[in-house]
């Protein structure tokens, strides 16, 4: 499995902005992806938040699991001071809800008419910038589906005294859970020049083998699944003619094709982690730092 890490130099500027400015912020809406509500949060905004209110707006619920986008919101609501909403671009009027939120959950501002002052945080191509034109009710913030659109900072005033900081979709230097930079990858937050394509479309293979085998055989109509990700990317490049001389299958092509047909969820309601997957990476990746840790120590005794 190979690392993946993408991060341009605007992401270190902004990463270094968003700590300097959160002090001053009273509540936090950070955008995460429906499809990988864990690994499309921020670990940065985990370590500076504190206490602060946060609402956790789970985007793209037309192209997620809808079981799995609830057993999320119940999972992320038993942080303290979590409120979560579930949206979708094709759905403005939900979108507008989190004005209504931001006030219910500083109820001592919104009543005396006090300006609320809100961070708005999310990867890159997670659909903030739309969310952010649904609130502001025009165009402020450019919108695209390649990461890495919005490069600065800005404040924009919102109804109901609500004061809005737009911040870069960040991305941080080192994506600690390997899985998770698989999964980032699999949705299109990185961009596709910092990874081969039939690598990560081989991880969303074996996983989809899994978890939603039947959407993988009705899509491709295939006769038979095959039992693991090679011979499923190779029977995709079979049915869909991505061969070359010879008619062998083109695995670079084919895995570009079935990525595309992922993330514009035309296989059908695909989310890529449950809370349970995630407990587990979890207990690995404290068992991976604990023993990173020791053999440092090891190597400074010697």
């Amino acid at each position: 499995m190979m690392l993946i890490q993408w991060y341009p130099g605007h992401m270190h500027k902004a990463s270094k902005e968003i700590k300097e400015t959160l002090p001053n912020i009273d509540l936090l809406i950070e955008i995460l992806d429906a499809r990988i509500p864990f690994s499309s949060q921020n670990p940065m905004l985990a370590e500076l938040r504190g206490d602060k209110p946060t609402i956790r707006v789970l985007s793209k619920i037309d192209l997620a699991d809808p079981e799995l986008t609830r057993q999320w919101q119940t999972h992320l609501e038993l942080e303290q001071g979590v409120k979560t909403l579930a949206v979708t671009t094709q759905h403005p009027d939900k979108i507008k809800q989190i004005i209504d939120l931001c006030g219910k959950m500083l109820p001592e501002k919104s009543e005396s008419n006090k300006v609320i002052r809100t961070m708005i945080m999310g990867i890159p191509n997670v659909g903030k910038s739309t969310i952010i034109n649904v609130l502001a009710g025009r165009t402020i913030a450019k919108t695209g589906n390649e990461p890495a659109v919005t490069k600065m900072q800005q404040r924009i005033n919102l109804k109901n005294n609500i004061v809005l900081s737009d911040t870069p979709g960040v991305l941080w230097p080192n994506v600690e859970n390997r899985n998770s930079g698989y999964r980032l990858a699999v949705t299109g937050a990185i961009k596709d020049t910092a990874f081969q394509h039939d690598d990560i479309a081989l991880f969303a293979l074996d996983y989809l083998l899994k978890a939603y085998p039947d959407l993988l055989q009705t899509r491709y109509q295939l006769a038979d699944l095959p039992t693991d990700a090679t011979s499923a990317l190779h029977a995709i490049g079979q049915k869909r003619g991505c061969l070359r001389a010879g008619r062998q299958v083109d695995l670079d092509k084919a895995a570009k094709l079935f990525l595309t047909e992922l993330r514009a969820g035309t296989l059908g309601l695909i989310s890529l982690e449950t809370p349970e997957m995630i407990a587990a990476e979890m207990v690995e990746l404290v068992a991976i730092r604990e023993e990173k840790a020791a053999k440092k120590a090891a190597r400074r005794r010697k």
